[in-house]
């Protein structure tokens, strides 16, 4: 069988063109830097604030249960893609090297403007 063509040998025509909301957006990676942000439009006109690169975050400690700013030193590693710890981005899962240890990125900081963690052990 062909791709895109009935059993009868028919081609199969869209319906529509794809809308400007169903597109994929843009896939914006944050890397270990100073900070930068970038204010998106987002539909109906709402505002985020996209974070480009970072080098603070929010951890909390799980015993005390406060949270601290620390300055994000290295990036360890990544379980989602072993070549995003190599070239410093921080996404959601990754464990990163701060001034009170080691953290583990429990946000999208993509899409929130802002980087937060939890505290491992080891």
């Amino acid at each position: 069988m062909n791709k895109g063509r009935k059993i009868s040998g028919g081609k199969y025509k869209k319906f529509r063109k794809k809308k400007k909301d169903s597109l994929r957006g843009y896939t914006r990676k944050v890397k270990l830097a100073d900070k930068k942000q970038k204010i998106i439009r987002g539909k109906g006109g709402n505002k985020r604030t996209s974070l480009l690169s970072e080098n603070l975050a929010n951890i909390i400690d799980p015993k005390t249960k406060k949270a601290k700013k620390a300055k994000i030193t290295n990036v360890l590693e990544t379980p989602s893609n072993r070549f995003l710890a190599r070239q410093n981005i921080l996404v959601k899962g990754a464990i990163i090297e701060t001034e009170l240890g080691k953290a583990k990125i429990t946000n999208r900081p993509s899409q929130e403007g802002m980087v937060q963690g939890v505290l491992v052990k080891g």
